[in-house]
């Protein structure tokens, strides 16, 4: 097939695509292939091949009753990694910048089911934090940034996802082995604006972290500073407010827009450099 046909029948493609996600598909079943034919000006026999074409590649979706066509899980899982490769891009100059005031290794972590993953290292001056952890996850409940990344969920979301048999099983360095607990926690996080663990994942080490969120408000990321108990802890909660400033720049970066200003941030950072 020639360059030129095949270009042709991708622009065709896309033309579907760009029908499927219209407010009229969207907000409503979706659109059944006689109302896709109409919106583009083609053939029924030619949008039914090209249907059944991006339905095989999951680019599309058929409900098996309506037989309603919706975007498919394809395009949603290519349009999330595009998403995460462009909040790496934005955020590692901000953990850069936090790296230079806390003198600690940052993170971006973002969730993965009741897991939190690390997306990006910005390693400290310190070799012993050096190494990465693209890639590596970790139970929420363990970790300053797991926390922060659930703590926007209602908490019967919390209570049906989690119980205190699942908390009683982790490792015994975890402070909260109840429900209730993890509740309480996540108020007292949306109420502070960050998340602190001291030696929980592992005993020496203390963490903060805080949310950042995209132009609709949503949460899809975490700022998390980690290092030895004895060089942070007494700074804990100054390094939890520059993850917060940093987090909060970060999520105006990505087009959030809040009332809210981190006034300790400066103060913060006076703090940290004086015990260093």
């Amino acid at each position: 097939m020639s360059a030129g046909r095949t270009a042709v029948g991708l622009r065709r493609d896309l033309e579907i695509l760009e029908v499927l996600r219209s407010p009229e598909a969207t907000r409503g079943p979706g659109l059944s292939m006689t109302r896709i034919s109409e919106l583009t000006g083609r053939e029924k026999s030619q949008v039914s091949r090209a249907l059944a074409g991006m339905r095989e590649e999951g680019l599309v979706d058929r409900d098996p009753e309506t037989l309603a066509y919706r975007c498919g899980w394809r395009l949603y899982a290519l349009a999330a990694a595009t998403g995460e490769s462009r909040l790496v891009h934005t955020a590692s100059p901000f953990l850069r910048r936090l790296v230079s005031q806390v003198r600690e290794t940052a993170y971006l972590c973002v969730l993965r089911g009741n897991n939190v993953m690390t997306l990006l290292t910005e390693p400290s001056p310190h070799a012993f934090r050096s190494l990465g952890w693209e890639g590596l996850t970790l139970p929420v409940t363990q970790t300053s940034a797991g926390r922060v990344l659930i703590s926007d969920w209602d908490d019967d979301v919390v209570r049906a996802s989690f119980t205190d048999e699942m908390l009683q099983q982790a490792p015994p360095t975890q402070q909260l082995r109840t429900v209730d607990a993890l509740v309480n926690e996540l108020r007292v996080i949306r109420m502070t604006g960050y998340a602190k663990v001291d030696g929980e994942l592992e005993e020496g080490l203390v963490g903060v972290a805080a949310p950042v969120r995209d132009f609709r408000g949503h949460l899809i990321a975490a700022v998390n500073i980690g290092a030895p108990r004895n060089r942070l802890q007494n700074q804990l909660d100054a390094a939890g407010r520059l993850a917060l400033r940093c987090a909060t720049q970060l999520s105006r970066t990505l087009g959030y827009s809040s009332s809210s200003i981190d006034v300790g941030a400066e103060k913060a950072d006076a703090m940290l450099h004086a015990g260093a």
